[in-house]
C-alpha cells in the first residue's frame, strides 16, 4: 500500500455535480498516517467487501432468477402462454444487458455503496410489483423495469473490488466474487422449489425473496464503503497512476475531474483500447457456450444422449458446480503464477473446452457418468474465462473506468443469446444434435483465437493513463 498525501479542501467532487447528492462519491475522510491502523482498517474492511458484495450480488439473483421457478405455475393458473413469458424474459434480458453497461459509466462516478443498495431495494419494490399483479401488460412492465435495475448491481461490484484490491490479487478475489452466480442461482431455484411445494402460491416466489433482499440491502449500506480514501486509508498499492502529480491520490483526481474530463478519460482508456474491444468480444463466445449448455442442457441430455430429466438437472448441477471449480483455480493460477495476466489462461481453457465439447459429441448414448464427466468438464473451462474476462479489462481500464469496461463486456455477452437461444434452436430443428455440437467447437476455437490477440496486453492500465 501507498501512502499520499491527501487534502480535503481540494476534494470537491466536481465531476458528480449532476448526480443526487446521495449517489454522489463520499470526500476522502482525513488520512490515517498510523501503520498499525491502517493495517488494522485494511484488516478489518477488505474481508467486509469481499464477503458482502457476494453476498449483494447473489441477492440480485434472488430477485431475477426466481420468474423461471414461478412460471410452470403462471401458465396453470393464469393460463399465459409460453410465448408471451418467453417475451417477458427475452426483453428482461436484453434491457439488463444494456443497462449494466450503460450504469457501468454511472457507478464508475458515483458511490457503490449507495448504487448497489439502492438498486436491490427497487429490485425487491418491482418484485413485490409483479406479484400483486394478474394482467401480462403489468407483468411485462414490472420485469422490464427489474431487468433496468437489475443492471446496477454488477457495475458497483467492479468498482468496489477494483478499488479495495490490488492488480496482482485482482484475479483471486474476483473469482471468489464469482461465486454469487452459482450460490445466487441455486439457492433461489432451491427457495422456490419449495415455497411452491408446500403452498402451491406463485406470488410468493416474488414476495418471500423481496424481504431478503431488502435486508440484505441494509446490511449492504451497514457493511460497505466505496472507497479506502473514504474511510481514511491510503490507496491499494499499485492502483495509482505512475504519471499521477507528486503528494495527489487518485480519490483527488477522480473527485476534481469534470464530467467531460471523465468522458474524455472513458474514450481513451476504454473505447481506444483494442485489448478491452478483443477480450468483450472474446465473451461474446464464452458466453454462447455457456448459455447455450445451460439452457439448454436438460433437453440435449435427454434428445441426444437419452438421458432422463430427473438425472439430467443433477447432471447440469454438476455443470455449475464445476464451473465455480473453474473460476476459482484459474483466478488462483492467475495471480499466483502469471502476474495478473488473464489471458493465457482463457486461451488454454477455450480450447479444453472445446475439446470436452468434441468428446461429448463423440460420446454414446446412454452413457449417464462419461456425460456428467464431460459436461463438468466443459463448465470448468468455459466459468473460468467468464469471470477472467471482468478481470482482464478492469485492470486495463484502471479502478476509474472497471465499471464502464465490465459492463461493455456483457453487451457482448449478452447479445450471445442470440446464437445460444434462437440460433440453436433453429440449427437443432434443420439439422441435428450433432451439427449444434460441432458449431460449439469452432465457437470455442473462435473465443481461443480473440483471446490470443490479448496476449501482448499489458497486465493492467496504471502505468499509461493520466
Amino acid at each position: 500500500m501507498q501512502v499520499t498525501s491527501r487534502s480535503l479542501d481540494s476534494a470537491a467532487p466536481t465531476g458528480s455535480s449532476w448526480m443526487p447528492q446521495a449517489f454522489r462519491p463520499p470526500l476522502p475522510a482525513p488520512p490515517i498516517t498510523d501503520p498499525d491502523e491502517i493495517a488494522a482498517k485494511y484488516k478489518y474492511f477488505r474481508p467486509r467487501i469481499l464477503i458482502w458484495t457476494t453476498i449483494g450480488y447473489g441477492m440480485f439473483y434472488f430477485v431475477r432468477k426466481n420468474l423461471s421457478i414461478a412460471m410452470p405455475l403462471m401458465n396453470t393458473q393464469l393460463g399465459l402462454g409460453t410465448d408471451s413469458l418467453g417475451l417477458i424474459l427475452t426483453v428482461h434480458g436484453v434491457l439488463y444487458g444494456v443497462s449494466k453497461f450503460l450504469n457501468g459509466m454511472l457507478a464508475d462516478r458515483a458511490n457503490a455503496r449507495i448504487f448497489m443498495a439502492s438498486a436491490l431495494i427497487i429490485s425487491a419494490i418491482l418484485n413485490v410489483c409483479f406479484g400483486l399483479s394478474s394482467a401480462l401488460v403489468f407483468f411485462g412492465i414490472f420485469w422490464m423495469l427489474n431487468g433496468w435495475f437489475q443492471g446496477m448491481g454488477y457495475p458497483p461490484c467492479a468498482r468496489l473490488l477494483t478499488h479495495w484490491f490490488s492488480p496482482k490479487e485482482l484475479a483471486t478475489k474476483m473469482s471468489l466474487w464469482n461465486a454469487s452466480h452459482v450460490l445466487g442461482g441455486g439457492s433461489i431455484v432451491v427457495l422456490c422449489g419449495y415455497i411452491i411445494q408446500f403452498t402451491d402460491d406463485w406470488r410468493l416466489c416474488f414476495f418471500v425473496p423481496a424481504v431478503l433482499a431488502v435486508g440484505t440491502a441494509c446490511f449492504l449500506l451497514i457493511h460497505l464503503r466505496d472507497t479506502p480514501e473514504s474511510v481514511g486509508l491510503p490507496e491499494i498499492e499499485g492502483t495509482a497512476p505512475v504519471s499521477a502529480v507528486a503528494g495527489v491520490s487518485e480519490a483527488e483526481i477522480e473527485a476534481k475531474q469534470t464530467a467531460a474530463e471523465f468522458r474524455q478519460f472513458l474514450w481513451r482508456q476504454v473505447f481506444c483500447n483494442p485489448y478491452i474491444w478483443l477480450a468483450s468480444a472474446g465473451n461474446f463466445f464464452v458466453y454462447t457456450i455457456r448459455f447455450s449448455i445451460f439452457d439448454w442442457g436438460p433437453f440435449m441430455l435427454k434428445k441426444s444422449k437419452h438421458i432422463e430429466l430427473t438425472n439430467a438437472t443433477w447432471i447440469m448441477f454438476g455443470f455449475e458446480v464445476a464451473g465455480l471449480g473453474g473460476m476459482l483455480l484459474t483466478g488462483w493460477l492467475t495471480d499466483k503464477y502469471f502476474r495478473g495476466r488473464s489471458a493465457p489462461l482463457c486461451v488454454i481453457c477455450m480450447l479444453l473446452c472445446g475439446l470436452s465439447i468434441f468428446l461429448f459429441w463423440l460420446l454414446p448414448p446412454d452413457s449417464p457418468w462419461l456425460c456428467t464427466g464431460l459436461l463438468m468438464s466443459a463448465g470448468f473451462f468455459v466459468y473460468g474465462p467468464q469471470a477472467l474476462v471482468a478481470v482482464i479489462v478492469a485492470n486495463l481500464a484502471t479502478k476509474r473506468a472497471a465499471a464502464t469496461a465490465v459492463g461493455l463486456t456483457s453487451i457482448f455477452g449478452y447479445a450471445s443469446t442470440v446464437l445460444s437461444g434462437w440460433g440453436l434452436g433453429l440449427l437443432v430443428k434443420t439439422y441435428s444434435w450433432s451439427v449444434a455440437f460441432q458449431c460449439l467447437i469452432v465457437v470455442a476455437l473462435c473465443g481461443a483465437v480473440l483471446f490470443a490477440f490479448v496476449l501482448p496486453a499489458k497486465a493492467s492500465g496504471y502505468d499509461s493513463h493520466k
